[in-house]
């Protein structure tokens, strides 16, 4: 930079000093920023570490929920006995998070795609898992990896849009390593509804699905016996653990005979809360898994 005709040679020092720094800051912001996720998933664990450790879920999990501003959301927190470097391998790739996806009982078929150059899946859900698959509605999911590094994992699902006037749906998963062998992971899921699917679903949930509960304990009953959340925060308190424990049926389960050892996996954990989960026995659900399976060629 040459000195100015208008400004003393100290100033234009001066000038040139804040540029270089300025630039400097720039230089080292990028790693900074990458790195804040994951330095924030740590302090969460660090936060979460005694409840962790004495989890009702007989295993480090912690789940929460809360009714936002427009609709639902439900995290899951966990520690797993897998190292960062399969995780990652696990779920990077829409393939992937399709197959891991139909786990759920509910979730017929998946398909990936692009669309305007973004990755893309779209997911076939049921309202009833005895309900035929061309009665299921379309979930269409943007899928997008935010962070992979051997320290941090961040995958964002989002779609615009949904059924029976929900909408915003997003999936997320991040991951950090904990040791060489143990990674700690959260999961979120939450949409968007509008008044009416809000009043509909707290009718339904006051009726016919008055029984349902989530598993966050309220209190206890006369009885002594706990008493778990209903409403809408037990209804995405018990989508949630679902769609946590296909991630963990995906991850536990090797290569040979993939799809009915995940499947199993994933029933077997589902029937550890059969006040929150139950809803058929083995022999149905692999029917339907296996019905999926041959529709679609797979």
């Amino acid at each position: 930079m040459s000195s100015s005709p208008h400004l003393p040679a100290s100033w234009t020092r001066t000038l040139c000093g804040a540029v270089l720094f300025a630039s400097s800051l720039a230089c080292c912001a990028a790693p900074a920023e990458s790195a804040a996720p994951a330095q924030a998933l740590r302090d969460t664990h660090q936060r979460l570490h005694d409840k962790l450790d004495h989890s009702s879920f007989g295993r480090p999990v912690q789940l929460d929920s809360s009714e936002t501003p427009g609709g639902l959301e439900g995290d899951v927190y966990a520690v797993i006995d897998h190292p960062l470097s399969e995780v990652t391998a696990a779920f990077k790739g829409s393939a992937h998070w399709c197959e891991l996806l139909t786990l759920h009982i509910n979730n017929r078929r998946c398909k990936t795609g692009t669309a305007q150059g973004r990755e893309t899946l779209t997911l076939y859900v049921v309202r009833r898992y005895d309900k035929p698959v061309d009665q299921a509605f379309e979930l269409p999911f943007v899928y997008r990896v935010a962070s992979a590094t051997p320290e941090h994992l961040s995958v964002e699902l989002s779609a615009a849009s949904g059924p029976f006037g929900t909408s915003n749906y997003r999936v997320t998963l991040e991951a950090i390593a904990l040791d060489a062998q143990k990674s700690f992971v959260h999961f979120s899921y939450g949409y968007d509804h509008n008044m009416m699917v809000r009043l509909a679903t707290q009718a339904y949930l006051a009726t016919f699905g008055r029984d349902k509960v989530g598993f966050t304990v309220m209190g206890k009953a006369p009885d002594g016996k706990p008493e778990y959340i209903r409403g809408l925060r037990g209804l995405v308190e018990r989508n949630a653990m679902r769609y946590f424990l296909t991630l963990d049926a995906y991850l536990s389960s090797d290569a040979k005979d993939a799809d009915e050892r995940r499947q199993r996996h994933w029933f077997t954990a589902a029937e550890q809360y059969p006040r929150q989960l139950h809803e058929v026995d083995l022999d149905t659900y692999l029917a339907l898994k296996r019905e999926d399976r041959q529709r679609d060629g797979r």
